[in-house]
């Protein structure tokens, strides 16, 4: 056998990293699948993806074990896949493994007939309880084969009944009795203490923060507002941030924000730009600024390819050790610092027997505050910040020395729409042109490099390929970005391109038996379901983005096809939501407009521009803004003229135009 396996020619890199295990891997197609069938094996599906911890661990003990790899190979056909490039598949396999033992994660290893239909699985195994159950399962197959198809019959019924959302009878009328019946229930969750939700570990769930801020806002509802400003305050100061070098890891092992998992996704950072630049715009604290311009510097120098779209992770691990490029122990960080070693470790958490028990290293965090610093040292606030500024870059400098973590090259559709989104809405807030300009670059090279020939889009863009066709995600979040682009600059072509993505969604994606998508577009390959992705998660769900993209762009085109169809959608979901609010966020910001009303704003004349920088300075939650010379839109449809005018309208009702934000606020009170 060759030193290296199937995966060789893979254009993931966690793909890649299998590459060389003595274990004979597939990538998930047409090869594999035939062979199973024909040879009559057992498939054993792997999923997992570059920046996750465990799956590595599994790989050194058993995927580059020889004497696991025969046993594997023997009984089994293996597919390893990226649970990012093919979320589709991930989704099948995840659930299936949720019906037989409780919970799910990653890695996840599930094993299959020959026809993909699932009949054992779990997570993380040890290599000797592998080796058993690789051969109890290959015995059961060899003399029991009914016992395994009843399994699957079992188990794939489950898998297609799951997440059934059906229509409802009739949408009823929003209340805000509706928004208390969420809220309440939720409240109880918050940890006043250290901000988020009293468990561990936490997860940073932007969206949800989204929902309680604008909740908070438009309710005046205090208790809610703070519990956002505290917590975000609390992660910013925690270890899950990055003190020196900007952007948040995935999440912390426990309650205080302290110890991360150290890998850092797109997906989390993109979607935290977006909500500190939106809590500093509601509330005008620095530090949110702060927050968000060193994360969109470190997505600009780590993160960036030369393509000008945006990476997709960075490994947890470097020199196989979790967190080494980031830690400190103290007598490196005094030699770096010198004179200011003792201020500077107060200020980040430095101990001699270091704050991270386990490794007597530290891991950079804030948790005195500044006056109380500036007291004991008996200095400026000037003097203390900067010092350190300086301090920054000098550990910065070392640690760029050190062996980085691993570096997912990829590049998503869906992630990137989400930093699209970050840069285009964080550009409106702190008017930084730079931002504008990287995004609309990374936007102009998907429509040119990853739309299909038949105006689908790929999902996946690395070495200058595109392979795997677009899931819901990539369109909901793509057409989300290009609708915050047009917001940004007014240019209706981002609009018409969202526009023909959202009609090729509901030409491919419609399921004539629920109101929500399909996950798979009809042109994806035929797998044992087709699933919705309904509940939101780290991410929302793409059905929840698509229902606010249909709602936008049902306003702004005027088609009540679209606006119908949102709220057919949210209807669906709505008593799900005070049930699980944290678990439907994204669908309780659509809730929210629905009881509040969407503020159409619309700018014409030749002031266009600076009426709108002038508006970006005001928290509204609840709007779309439109405006230019020139437009096709029938909201400004015979608006057009020099005259600088603002046009407020709500719920088909438009407001006399007025000259001023000033007296445009006045209509939005």
């Amino acid at each position: 056998m060759s030193d290296t396996n199937n995966l060789i020619h893979a254009s993931s890199p966690y793909l890649l990293q299998h590459a060389h295990n003595p274990v004979n891997w597939y990538e998930w197609g047409a090869e594999a699948l035939e062979k199973a069938k024909t040879e009559n094996k057992l498939i054993l599906v792997s999923i997992g993806y570059s920046a996750c911890h465990w799956c590595h661990v599994m790989e050194r003990e058993s995927f580059e074990n020889h004497e696991v790899a025969e046993v594997m190979n023997r009984h089994f056909i293996c597919i390893k896949v990226d649970r990012e490039e093919r979320p589709d598949i991930d989704q099948i396999y995840m659930y299936a493994i949720q019906l037989m033992t409780g919970s799910g994660g990653w890695p996840l290893n599930c094993i299959c007939l020959p026809d993909q239909r699932p009949i054992y699985g779990g997570t993380y195994f040890r290599k000797n309880d592998w080796i058993n159950i690789l051969e109890n399962v290959a015995a059961l197959w060899a003399n029991e084969p009914d016992k395994a198809i009843q399994y699957a019959e079992r188990l794939t019924a489950g898998i297609k009944d799951s997440e059934k959302i059906i229509p409802a009878v009739k949408a009823e009328e929003y209340t805000h009795e509706h928004l208390t019946e969420i809220i309440d229930p939720w409240k109880r969750h918050f940890d006043i203490g250290y901000g988020g939700y009293n468990r561990a570990p936490k997860f940073p769930l932007p969206n949800n923060w989204v929902f309680l801020l604008r909740y908070g806002f438009l309710k005046d509802d205090e208790s809610v507002f703070t519990a956002v400003c505290h917590t975000l305050e609390e992660m910013s100061r925690g270890g899950i941030y990055d003190q020196i070098g900007g952007g948040f890891a995935r999440y912390s092992v426990d309650d205080k924000w302290h110890v991360p998992h150290f890998e850092k996704m797109l997906y989390d950072n993109a979607q935290l730009i977006s909500l500190y630049a939106e809590a500093y715009q509601c509330t005008k604290f620095d530090s949110f600024k702060q927050t968000v311009v060193e994360t969109i510097n470190w997505v600009f120098e780590e993160m960036t390819s030369a393509d000008g779209l945006f990476y997709s992770a960075l490994d947890a691990d470097s020199e196989g050790i979790e967190g080494k490029f980031y830690v400190w122990d103290k007598s490196e960080f005094d030699q770096v610092l010198g004179e200011d070693a003792r201020l500077i470790g107060a200020y980040y958490n430095i101990t001699e027997e270091g704050n991270w028990e386990e490794e007597q290293t530290n891991i950079l965090r804030k948790t005195i505050s500044d006056d109380d610093l500036l007291a004991e040292f008996n200095i400026s606030a000037e003097v203390l910040y900067d010092k350190v500024n300086s301090a920054k870059e000098k550990l910065l400098a070392v640690r760029s020395k050190r062996i980085r973590p691993g570096l997912d090259d990829k590049c998503l559709t869906a992630w990137n729409g989400m930093m699209i989104k970050a840069l285009a809405d964080t550009r409106q807030v702190l008017n930084h042109d730079l931002y504008y300009q990287k995004a609309s670059a990374a936007a102009n090279f998907i429509l040119n490099h990853l739309k299909s020939e038949n105006g689908g889009l790929y999902r996946n863009y690395k070495n200058g390929k595109a392979s795997i066709t677009g899931f819901l995600d990539d369109y909901a979040f793509f057409i989300e970005a290009l609708i915050a682009l047009y917001e940004a600059d007014f240019d209706e072509k981002w609009l018409e391109e969202a526009k023909l993505l959202t009609d090729y969604v509901i030409a491919n994606f419609t399921d004539t038996d629920s109101p929500m998508f399909f996950y798979t577009s009809a042109e994806s390959e035929d797998l044992i379901a087709r699933k919705h992705e309904v509940m939101d998660n780290v991410i929302p769900a793409s059905n929840s983005t698509m229902a606010q993209n249909l709602k936008q762009l049902g306003l702004l085109f005027d088609i009540e096809l679209y606006t119908e169809k949102a709220s057919e959608m949210l209807a669906a979901v709505h008593l799900k939501i005070k049930t699980y609010g944290s678990a439907y966020s994204n669908w309780a910001i659509q809730l929210l407009n629905e009881i509040y009303g969407i503020n159409e704003i619309a700018i014409t004349g030749l002031e266009t521009d600076s009426i709108k920088l002038a508006l970006s300075g005001h928290y509204i939650p609840n709007k779309i803004t439109l405006g230019g010379t020139k437009s096709n839109l029938p909201l400004l449809k015979g608006k057009q003229s020099n005259e600088t005018k603002v046009y407020i309208c709500r719920n088909n009702v438009c407001q006399l135009p007025v000259n001023t934000v000033e007296d445009a606020l006045e209509y939005l009170q």
